[in-house]
């Protein structure tokens, strides 16, 4: 009988070998991958090797199913009550998107529909009229160009209100007997006409312009560029008076929110509005032309 240092190539499974040695010896890594030899060869050369990786390979797989959730009835109601929120969260999200629209009557819908599709219209005969001129002025001479130019300085001329104008417009009548109107209710007024595609406005006999500016007295009444008025407040609007009405009109708009402060608006349509208050014409201080810029 041999003994086992007699066969080198063969460990000795019963020898243990010293601590310090163990710890001293670099780990020599075993998978087939660093080696790149076929696992029948590693099987065969690892002899009592393949019980560890079976070992280990059954702690992993136990270690996994230790770890995979249980379906018990708290987990199950968890899970429901999550679905449950989630939906619940979404429908909310949607609900608030559709609110504004959906709390409208069917003639409020009509008035809106109406007021869009009768802007629409008026920013398509704009564009018209632009593509017009544009293809005018292309193909025509000094007499298209000064047309075009005149034109430009009337349109200029009403926007500065250096100049009287009449058209089509609505009047509009604010009362106000509890002195409860403030100067935004007014600029709210201005800022939805223009929005409605009003060319000129006209505040008692003030002319309204870019840089019109209100505020209120000590006695609460309406100031505008400096100029104190007294209630009813009369406003003229020179525009479409379909589409101007309907705004002042609309559910939350100008004249249900003058109505929830104790006044009263009066609106009233007409084929000629005469726009007669003008403004100084101011030359710019600080402003001038880039003649870089063409």
């Amino acid at each position: 009988m041999t003994g086992p240092d007699e066969h080198p190539g063969i460990p000795d499974p019963t020898r243990r070998e010293p601590a310090d040695r163990l710890a001293s010896e670099p780990v020599q890594s075993t998978t087939r991958a660093e080696h790149h030899e076929p696992a029948v060869q590693d099987v065969a050369a690892a002899g009592t090797e393949a019980t560890p990786v079976e070992t280990r390979t059954e702690g992993w797989s136990r270690l996994a199913r230790m770890g995979r959730p249980r379906l018990t009835k708290a987990n199950l109601l968890a899970t429901v009550l999550a679905v449950a929120l989630g939906f619940g969260v979404m429908t909310q999200v949607q609900q608030q998107h559709t609110t504004g629209l959906a709390s409208m009557s069917q003639a409020d819908l009509i008035a809106l529909l109406d007021s869009v599709n009768a802007r629409s219209g008026k920013l398509n005969t704009e564009i018209d009229t632009l593509t017009r001129l544009r293809d005018s002025l292309k193909t025509g001479g000094d007499a298209a160009a000064l047309k075009a130019a005149q034109d430009r300085l009337t349109t200029l001329q009403i926007l500065a209100g250096t100049i009287p104008v009449q058209g089509p417009g609505i009047t509009m009548t604010i009362t106000d007997p509890q002195k409860s109107v403030a100067s935004s209710n007014i600029l709210d007024a201005v800022e939805e006409l223009r929005d409605a595609g009003a060319e000129a406005i006209q505040i008692g006999p003030v002319r309204v312009v870019a840089s019109t500016w209100f505020a209120l007295s000590d006695q609460n009444t309406l100031i505008v560029d400096g100029t104190t008025l007294k209630p009813p407040y009369v406003v003229k609007a020179i525009g479409d008076s379909h589409t101007m009405s309907t705004a002042m009109a609309i559910p939350g708009g100008v004249v249900e929110s003058l109505r929830q402060l104790g006044s009263t608006a009066t609106i009233t349509s007409a084929n000629v509005i005469q726009v007669t208050a003008l403004r100084a014409s101011s030359q710019p201080r600080y402003a001038q032309p880039d003649k870089a810029a063409g």
